[in-house]
């Protein structure tokens, strides 16, 4: 359970938001289109997932579309940052850890048990790093509803619902195939940043969106295609 606080809901976190905070969010979802493929590699180390030369091409592909993302932040002129996209995939890579490893808990606990443990060890952990800030450096007179509300959503839905849907998923499903469903982030992004640039003419993500992302989008998202459907196929010649 304290792994999972530290890996899923302290290490993760902070290296998320801080990453989030260098680079722009179509570069955050693109990225973590990745997460299916490297939950697949720590299954395959902790889980002794089964290795075949199909899902080592879907690993490659997805790599390198994630690879030229992270290099053309540094040359891109929007809101991407090479240090922010790094820390991203720190995210990442913390969050597949925690999902690999929280699965065999949901043999033996209720995942709302599960939850609640992984927040309160997440806290422990947490607090070192935020403490100083939170205290010393935040200045609350600035604070306004609008900002009272962005703090809300973050905390019951992208971060409460998100981990009790997820923890709920991951009784249902494989680590892999949850994970899977993080396909949808990039097209999120996108017709949200759209949205937000003709309907409410905010132009500050424009720059963001350009043909080599997409290609790299398109990338990541081929290469979890190949190893979730061989994996499908695994399934079905057991059957």
């Amino acid at each position: 359970m304290a792994l999972c606080g530290l890996f899923g809901a302290s290490l993760n976190q902070l290296s998320f938001f801080h990453g989030l905070n260098l680079t722009s969010p179509i570069d955050t979802s693109i990225i973590m289109t990745s997460a299916p493929a490297v939950v697949f590699i720590l299954s395959m180390i902790f889980l002794k997932e089964k290795v075949t030369k199909n899902k080592i091409l879907g690993l490659s592909i997805g790599a390198l579309g994630a690879i030229g993302l992270v290099w053309y932040g540094q040359v891109s002129e929007g809101n991407s940052s090479l240090l922010g996209n790094l820390f991203i995939i720190i995210n990442v890579v913390f969050f597949s850890l925690y999902q690999v490893i929280v699965k065999p808990l949901m043999r033996t606990y209720n995942f709302i048990t599960i939850i609640s443990w992984v927040f309160l060890f997440g806290l422990v952990f947490v607090i070192p790093f935020g403490l100083k800030d939170m205290l010393y450096h935040t200045n609350y007179e600035a604070f306004n509803i609008n900002t009272y509300l962005v703090i809300s959503y973050v905390i019951v839905f992208t971060t409460f619902c998100t981990f009790l849907f997820n923890i709920y998923a991951l009784r249902q499903v494989s680590p892999a195939v949850a994970g899977s469903y993080t396909y949808v982030q990039p097209a999120v992004s996108f017709i949200i940043v759209l949205i937000l640039s003709t309907v409410f003419k905010n132009d500050i993500y424009n720059k963001d969106v350009n043909w080599v992302k997409i290609a790299c989008c398109f990338l990541v998202i081929i290469g979890v295609y190949l190893i979730s459907k061989k994996e499908k196929k695994a399934k079905h010649s057991n059957s």
